[in-house]
């Protein structure tokens, strides 16, 4: 099905494919670095020794990080399954 989804695309739609693959691939990317934006400023908040309650902020983080991690590849693949399939009109 995919070849003959190709084969009908004209140039135009052909790169707008493209460019939806691109972002999605950025999109997860950007779920990452958020990711990890979260798991550092855990990791810093546990280093604080003088403030027993910043530490519950620092486990809040850690969620955090893990949710915004396990969202971006969610979307991802849903995405990226949505494209094998040429299923555009509900992303």
């Amino acid at each position: 099905m995919e070849n003959d989804l190709e084969s009908e695309l004209i140039i135009r739609d052909f790169l707008a494919r493209q460019r939806t693959t691109l972002a999605n691939d950025r999109t997860l990317l950007s779920f990452i670095r958020t990711s990890l934006y979260f798991l550092v400023s855990g990791t810093a908040l546990f280093e604080v020794k003088e403030l027993d309650h910043v530490r519950d902020l620092g486990y809040l983080a850690f969620g955090l990080s893990l949710v915004f991690l396990i969202i971006g590849f969610m979307n991802y693949f849903r995405i990226r399954k949505k494209l094998k399939r040429g299923n555009y009109l509900k992303m």
